[in-house]
C-alpha cells in the first residue's frame, strides 16, 4: 500500500514539533505540505531527514509554499504552475514518488472578492484545470492534493447560506472545482464518505473547532488511473485538537501498489 497525506501546516516552523509527532504516529509513504511560510534555505529539512523523509520544497518567505516529503525517492520534481510565467506565488510543486505523479497545491483564498484576489484565483483554478488535461495524456496515475480552497458543496460548510458570498462557496469558484471533476478526476474522500459534517478545517476564531464548525476545504482530486488504486481515504481531526495547531488537519490517502492494476 502507498499511504499519502495532505496538510495545510500554517508555518512549518511553528508547527514542526506537530508535524514530527504525527508523522512519527502515522508514518505515510508521502506528506504533501501547504502554507510552509518559509523559504527553502529556513525548511527543517534535517528533522523530516531524521525520520526518514527526503523533501522537495517550493517556498515564499513569510506567505505560501508547498512541499513533497517522501520516504522513497523524489523525482523530476516541477515547480510552479503553468500557464502565467509572471505569476510569483509559491502554490504548486510536482513529483513522481514509487511510479505515481504527486502534487501539493495551496490554491488562492480569493477574498475579498471585491479586489483582485478573486479574478486571481479563478484564473488559477483554470490553469489548473488545464494542466490537469495535459496530465490525464499521459496516462499515468496521478493525485493532486491539497488545499484547494473550496468547499465543494453544501454539506461540506456547517453553515451554507451563511458562505454564500464567500469566495470559497460562491458558484463561480464550484464551478471551477466541478471542471476539474468533469475532466474525469475523482474526488477521493467522497468515494467512501457521503455524510455531511466532514471537514478539515476550523476557524480559530468563535470556538470553530469545539463548536465543529468547520469546512471540508482540502481535498484529493484522482486520476482514472489512480482511482483505480483507490483503497481509503479519510480525515484524522485528532491534530486539530493538538496544541499549537493549524487551523486545518491531515487527509489521508491509501493508494494500492500501481502494479495492482495488472491483477484486476
Amino acid at each position: 500500500m502507498m499511504k499519502i497525506a495532505t496538510w495545510n501546516v500554517n508555518s512549518v516552523n511553528a508547527r514542526l514539533q506537530n508535524v514530527l509527532a504525527w508523522l512519527e504516529a502515522a508514518r505515510p509513504d508521502v506528506l504533501l505540505l501547504q502554507e510552509l511560510k518559509t523559504t527553502e534555505d529556513k525548511f527543517p529539512r534535517a528533522a523530516f531527514s531524521a525520520l526518514g523523509y527526503d523533501a522537495a520544497v517550493f517556498g515564499q518567505k513569510a506567505w505560501n509554499g508547498v512541499a513533497i516529503l517522501a520516504r522513497g525517492t523524489i523525482a523530476d520534481v516541477e515547480t510552479g504552475l503553468a500557464g502565467d510565467p509572471a505569476d510569483g506565488q509559491a502554490r504548486y510543486i510536482e513529483a513522481t514518488v514509487a511510479g505515481v505523479r504527486v502534487a501539493s497545491l495551496y490554491l488562492p483564498n480569493g477574498n475579498p472578492v471585491e479586489s483582485e484576489k478573486y479574478p486571481y484565483k479563478l484564473a488559477w483554478m483554470e490553469r489548473l484545470r488545464a494542466h490537469a488535461a495535459d496530465l490525464l495524456k499521459r496516462e499515468q496515475p496521478f493525485v493532486l492534493g491539497g488545499d484547494y480552497n473550496i468547499i465543494p458543496e453544501g454539506r461540506d460548510c456547517y453553515d451554507p447560506q451563511g458562505w454564500k458570498d464567500d469566495a470559497l462557496f460562491r458558484l463561480e469558484s464550484r464551478r471551477g472545482f466541478r471542471a476539474l471533476l468533469n475532466l474525469g478526476l475523482t474526488d477521493a474522500f467522497r468515494v467512501y464518505n457521503d455524510k455531511a459534517a466532514q471537514y478539515t478545517f476550523w476557524d480559530y476564531q468563535a470556538g470553530a473547532w469545539p463548536r465543529n464548525h468547520g469546512l471540508r476545504i482540502d481535498h484529493f482530486l484522482l486520476s482514472p488511473q489512480a482511482a483505480d488504486l483507490l483503497d481509503a481515504c479519510a480525515i484524522d481531526s485528532a491534530p486539530r485538537g493538538e496544541d499549537k495547531a493549524s487551523d486545518h488537519t491531515p487527509v489521508v490517502l491509501t493508494l494500492r501498489p500501481p502494479m495492482a492494476l495488472h491483477n484486476i
